[in-house]
Formats: structure tokens, C-alpha cells, sequence
């Protein structure tokens, strides 16, 4: 028998409807589907391969647990009690902040296995709760805190005649620059109206070769040529003198702090010619209505907290948030409704609220607890050493700098427990390896899509889209998979925990609505869509009408217009935030040509994203890897001919702390003296190192606190100076 059902991709935050073709109960094809609005029709291939990920000959289809060297199948039942057990002990002897939880980005499709797992930790008394968000762009949430934030949300990119792309490729990454949902054809559509792209990579990038100005600069130098665009804006007299006038404090300050950074100047230290810096300016600045992300490259960079920042600061020095009267987007469908109002949230902390870690001095901050310190804090022996590690949709040992050191801290917990469809990486660390339902077996909806607004201001969904898939194969058979929020809950029966959901809608102290608390029926385990139920209460549209339109909907009965600033509301955002303009002083203080000129360590390394992989998701996939399940070296072929090497040599790369070997290709959409690789792939240190059998460990070259950011703790993992020198 065969059919083809709906239903909602959860490989990345795209959330892409999907048509899954199943034969005897068995997905065998998916496809994106073309009745689902705003999409059309898109899929990916990382999406296109769900079939085989279910299917996978690596794929778990039984939990284990290490014994006698190396792993034995276990129950999930009896793992369940066994790891509670040993949590028990664990915090009978140590307390409850010996017990951590990290969170990594796999995780988000899924939200019932992250919202019992933190509800799990709360109950437990701990509030070491880490995210991939800290070492991936933490900015955006302190730029966020330390500049504030428009109630009604960004600007739409359907209507912008302006829009800006800061070290970002999201035609392929879908992680927000662009719109999420068929970011290509959106583009496509802007730029055939007229929209003018200004893109910032040192990479002429799928994104960056339709750019109406593009500033390829040397890496780190993002935040250089933002303070260089304010500067032009500033002097030929392009701000929106009135909007400043009526919302925010500091423009003065801001003027004053970019004043160093003249186009000239900062040609010359980003290796950029001063008139498109100018351009790049005046394009943005001269449109009716724009806005712009950063994304991970200035993170990875250091200085990621700054370039978020001054791209906040661009889209408010111009004016461009939705004004009273304007079409309102991101209205909630599966989130509580509220009205959008022509005003700003106020900065607030970001800073001091929450676990203050024993490393560092670092303390959680507007984006969470700083997840580079996690190795040290396991390490670090004394009261409140990290102890227990449960790992939930991340793979540590991929994603975490310094990777050596994350090993160390691994091996020397007393507890290591894992989610994972595959023996990843860290897994073949674990005590247990819970093997859990993958997407076409659980039910899904798009409530986390929407919430992703709460981490950027042009993320999420700009249409109130929403749609529900059930579950539409059963397990392999023979197998014994869960659900990961099943293993928290049964944890939480056998520790006698009561379990409290609290659904937070907002930035900081600042709510759409208020927080909307439910305390679990501990005696009855419910079911994911009665929790699911539990996550939508109060929201806009219920979810059983949500679920009457299996392809997704519009709900255009929720459209509105952005409302008038309340009376009496004096909230200002703050385009000089202190710790801010000490950053861009030291940055106009710095020694650049000393950085960018170091002999030994002459080429600098930068993120590059696949269309293949989620991070280290994907690797074990033929139709993905395509033959080579490599991270290949990307440098520009006069680089390569200066080293002396050919594409598909392999080469070590050398950085000041450690080196890795690595397949080298040619690429002339880089600048001279740029390497971009892709995270998250290689073997562990002790393990066979094969660049072209597993690829390489970038996590090996970096360090935890190397140049790290003092708020967020996330260390130097890009524009990192590096040597590279033939092997064979």
C-alpha cells in the first residue's frame, strides 16, 4: 500500500512542510509540499533524507549502557531506574548542582523533550542548565538586553527596500538573516522589486553573489566596517532624526564612539575599498524600510556581543521598526496573543540574574549559562563540581571547543547520559545511550518556530502561520525507542519530583503576556499531544483548529495593524550602552595590522555551513555525504598554489594550541588567506584520525579560554589564526 501524508520537517528550526510517501507503514520518500502557504513546495536535502536517518543501519533501536568495556543493551524501564538511582546518590553526596543539563540546537523541534528536562532539573534544585545558544550567537540576546527591544517586533522583509546580512549565509543555513521559509525564492521576489542586499562575509557565499554591495573584509573586522556604515550615516545627516528624537537615548555618544571609524580607516584595516563602505551606507540608510541580522561568524569571532549590537543600533539610527498603523507581523498563533505596540522595551541586565559558575568569574547572562566554562566545571574538583551530565539533542564532543579538554571533562563524570539516534561521538563516552523516536514517529507542531522571534528580531515566522503533524510511521520493529521527555518524566516519578511547566513569551523581564504555569499529573503519564495541549493553553488559535488543516494555514483572522505607543509609556532604547563603547574603543585602539600580518600563523579560519548537515547531524547519511563524509580545508587556489598543494591533498592545520590533519579543496569564492571549514565532524582524540573517513575536528584547534567574551564566556572559534603545511 502506498500514500503520502503531510507533515513538518524538524531536521533545523525551518520547520519545512513535507510530504512523506509511506509504503506498508514505512516512510520511503519526502518531498516539500506545495498546498503548505509560504513555503512553496520547498524541501531541503537534509529533509529529503528523513526516510533514510529513519532507516539508517547506524540507527539505535535499543538504549544501552557501558559495561565490560564497551556497551550492552538495557531497557529503557530499567535505565530509567538505574540513572535515577544513581542521580539520587549523586546529589545525596554532592548536592543538586552536581546534576547538569545541556541543551544543543537538535533539540528545539522537539519541544516537549526540552521543556521536561529543564522542568526535571528545576524539581531536582539545580540550575545548571546549559545551551548551544552561548557558543553559537549569544549576542543576540545581549545585544538585545543592552540596547532593548521593539514591541512590535522587526521590520517584514516582504516590504523592505533594504536589508543587511552580517557573516551569515542563510540561503543555506535558513538561520535567520533571510526569511526561514524558502529563503531563496523570498530573495528572489525582494531583489526583483527592487530590495538592495548589502551582505558582510570575507566569502562571496550563495547569499553574497546576489548582493547589491558586497564587503568582503579580512576576518573579525564586521563590527569595523558597521561602526565605518554609522559613521557615513552619521555625517551626511541619513538618521531618522525624529525616530531617535521620540525612542532613544545615546545617538550622541554612539556619533562620538564611531567617529575613529571613517570609511578610509576602515578600508584600510578590513582590506575593503572605502566607497563601498560608503555605498553599503547609503543604500541602507536612504531606504524607506530595512533591517539585518549577524549571524555566526562575528560570533565565532569575539566579537559577536558588539556586532550584534552595532547592527541593532544601524536599524535604529534609520528608523526601521514597524511604526503605528503598519501591517503587524509575527503575530502569535500557538503562543498567547497580545497587541504590538509602536514602542520599545527598555534595555535591561545582561548580566547577574541566575548560577554564578566557580570559573572564570563568569555568571549566566542574557543568553544563559556560559557553556564553554561546562569542562572546567566539570574538572574543578571542590563543593559544586559538575558530576552528572545528561545531553540532550548536542553532541559535546563535536560542537564544544577545546576539544581535548571536553574529553577530560567527560571521561571524569561519574555520570554521563545521552539521547542519541546514533553512537556519535560523545555518546561513545556515555554511561547510557537513551536511543530515542526520531521525527516521522512523534507528533510535531510549529509553537517553537514562532518562539524563535524571542532570540532575533526578523526571525520566526512573519505570517501567522501554524500546523500540527501526528505521528505518521510506528518504530522498526523489534525495537524499544522513547520519546526523551519520557525519560525525564519516569526520572521524575521514581526521585518523587513534581514536574511544573512555565511558558515564558518574551525578552528578559519584558513578557508579551504573562508566564503561564502548569504542574504536571505525576500519577498519569500524558501523552505528547496532551502535552502539547498543556504548551498551547491561552494561545491565539487553539491548537485543535490548527490541527483541521493538516498542510498548514495562514490565519489571516489574526492579521492586524501595529497599535499606538501606550500613554505614558517613556521606554527609550540605548544606543550607548557603556560596555559597548568600551569594546569599540579598545576595537579603534587595536594594533590591526599587528593581528592580521602574523607570520607563524598566517591564514585565519572561519565557519562555513553545509546545505547537508545540522552540525554533526547527517554525517553517517549516503545520500548526503555523497562520498565524502569530510570537512574539506576551503582556500582560495592561489593559496593553494603558494603552499605547494593540490585539491584533495591532505594538510595539517597548525593554530597556537593544537593541529589537525585535513583535506584541502580550492575555492575562489574566499579572499586570500581565508580557510572555511564546517564544524562538528572528526574523530576523538585516541581515535583513528582519518581526515577522509571522519573529516576534522575543529573543536581540537581552539581553546576555552582563548580570547573569550567576558558575558558570555564563548572563546575565540573564529577568524582564528592558523598555519597549514603539506602531509602527502
Amino acid at each position: 500500500m502506498r500514500e503520502t501524508k503531510p507533515a513538518l520537517c524538524r531536521i533545523c528550526p525551518a520547520y519545512c512542510p513535507i510530504l512523506v510517501t509511506l509504503e506498508d507503514g514505512r516512510a520511503v520518500e519526502v518531498a516539500g509540499d506545495p498546498e503548505a502557504p509560504l513555503y512553496g513546495g520547498y524541501s531541503c536535502p537534509k529533509g529529503r533524507a528523513l526516510p533514510e536517518q529513519h532507516a539508517s543501519p547506524a540507527r539505535l533501536l535499543h538504549s544501552l549502557k557501558r559495561a565490560n568495556g564497551g556497551f550492552e543493551r538495557i531497557a529503557s524501564t530499567r535505565a530509567v531506574t538505574e540513572v535515577a538511582e544513581r542521580v539520587q546518590r549523586i546529589v545525596a553526596e554532592h548536592g543538586p548542582r552536581s546534576v547538569a543539563l545541556y541543551i544543543g540546537t537538535n533539540s528545539l523541534p522537539y519541544p516537549a523533550s526540552s521543556q521536561l528536562a529543564s522542568a526535571w532539573l528545576r524539581a531536582l534544585g539545580s540550575r545548571m542548565l546549559f545551551t548551544s545558544n552561548t557558543i553559537d550567537q549569544p549576542g543576540k540576546q545581549i545585544a538585545t538586553a543592552l540596547h532593548g527591544a521593539w514591541h512590535a517586533g522587526g521590520m517584514e522583509f516582504a516590504s523592505a527596500d533594504a536589508w543587511l546580512v552580517v557573516g551569515q549565509n542563510p540561503l543555506i543555513s535558513k538561520s535567520g538573516a533571510l526569511p526561514m521559509q524558502n529563503p531563496g525564492r523570498q530573495l528572489t521576489d525582494a531583489l526583483a522589486r527592487g530590495m538592495k542586499l548589502i551582505v558582510i562575509d570575507p566569502r562571496r557565499s550563495e547569499t553574497a553573489r546576489r548582493a547589491h554591495v558586497h564587503l568582503q573584509p579580512r576576518p573579525g573586522e564586521d563590527p569595523t566596517l558597521l561602526a565605518a556604515m554609522l559613521h557615513v550615516i552619521f555625517a551626511e545627516g541619513l538618521a531618522d532624526a525624529e525616530f531617535l528624537r521620540e525612542n532613544a537615548d545615546g545617538a550622541e555618544e554612539l556619533r562620538a564612539a564611531v567617529a575613529p571609524f571613517t570609511p578610509e580607516a576602515a578600508a584600510a584595516r578590513a582590506g575593503v575599498r572605502a566607497a563601498e563602505i560608503v555605498r553599503a551606507a547609503r543604500a541602507f540608510a536612504n531606504a524607506r524600510r530595512g533591517g539585518g541580522a549577524a549571524g555566526t561568524g562575528p560570533a565565532f569571532a569575539t566579537r559577536g556581543n558588539v556586532t550584534e549590537y552595532l547592527t541593532l543600533c544601524l536599524i535604529t539610527v534609520c528608523g526601521f521598526w514597524p511604526r503605528e498603523g503598519d501591517p503587524a507581523s509575527r503575530l502569535n498563533v500557538l503562543l498567547p496573543p497580545y497587541t504590538p505596540r509602536a514602542q520599545p522595551y527598555p534595555p535591561y541586565p545582561a548580566l547577574g540574574d541566575g548560577e554564578k559558575l566557580r570559573v572564570r568569574g563568569l555568571e549566566n547572562c542574557a543568553a544563559g549559562l556560559p557553556t564553554a566554562a561546562l569542562p572546567e566545571e566539570i574538572l574543578l574538583e571542590g563543593e559544586g563540581r559538575v558530576r552528572a551530565l545528561f545531553c540532550l539533542g548536542g553532541n559535546p564532543m563535536m560542537a564544544f571547543p577545546d576539544q581535548r579538554t571536553t574529553q577530560a571533562a567527560l571521561a571524569k563524570l561519574d555520570l554521563l547520559v545521552t539521547f542519541d539516534p546514533e553512537l556519535s561521538a560523545t555518546s561513545r563516552l556515555a554511561h547510557y545511550v537513551i536511543a530515542p523516536k526520531l521525527t516521522l514517529e512523534t507528533p510535531g507542531m510549529s509553537q517553537s518556530a514562532e518562539a524563535l522571534k524571542f532570540f532575533g528580531a526578523n526571525v520566526g515566522y512573519a505570517a501567522p502561520f501554524a500546523q500540527y503533524a501526528p505521528a505518521l510511521v510506528a518504530p522498526p520493529a523489534h525495537s524499544e525507542l522513547v520519546e526523551e521527555w519520557e525519560f525525564f518524566y519516569g526520572m521524575a516519578q521514581r526521585l518523587g519530583l513534581a514536574l511544573t511547566i512555565v511558558g515564558f513569551y518574551g525578552w528578559g523581564a519584558h513578557l508579551e503576556s504573562p508566564p503561564i504555569v502548569t504542574k504536571l499529573d505525576m500519577q498519569r503519564k500524558p501523552s505528547t499531544d496532551e502535552l502539547f495541549e498543556i504548551f498551547t493553553r491561552g494561545s491565539r488559535i487553539p491548537l485543535a483548529h490548527v490541527k483541521r488543516f493538516p498542510h498548514g494555514r495562514v490565519f489571516d483572522e489574526v492579521a492586524g495593524v501595529v497599535a499606538a505607543r501606550e500613554a505614558g509609556c517613556d521606554a527609550r532604547l540605548q544606543l550607548a550602552a557603556p560596555e559597548m563603547l568600551r569594546e569599540l574603543a579598545e576595537i579603534a585602539r587595536e594594533d590591526w595590522r599587528a593581528q592580521h600580518a602574523t607570520v607563524s600563523h598566517p591564514f585565519r579560519l572561519i565557519p562555513r555551513r553545509s546545505n547537508f548537515f545540522v552540525n554533526s547531524s547527517g554525517r553517517s547519511l549516503p545520500s548526503l555525504t555523497r562520498g565524502k563524509p569530510w570537512n574539506p580545508a576551503h582556500a582560495h587556489p592561489d593559496d593553494l598554489a603558494a603552499l605547494g598543494v593540490a585539491s584533495g591533498d591532505v594538510v595539517r592545520i597548525r593554530s597556537r594550541h593544537d593541529e589537525a590533519l585535513a583535506v584541502i579543496e580550492a575555492d575562489d569564492t574566499l579572499r586570500r588567506g581565508v580557510v572555511a571549514m564546517t564544524h562538528a565532524f572528526g574523530a576523538n582524540p585516541g581515535e583513528p584520525d582519518d581526515p577522509r573517513a571522519a573529516g576534522t575536528p575543529l573543536g581540537r584547534l581552539l581553546r576555552l579560554d582563548d580570547d573569550y567574551d567576558p558575558i558570555s564566556g564563548i572563546p575565540r572559534m573564529g577568524a582564528l589564526p592558523i598555519a597549514i603545511e603539506r602531509v602527502r
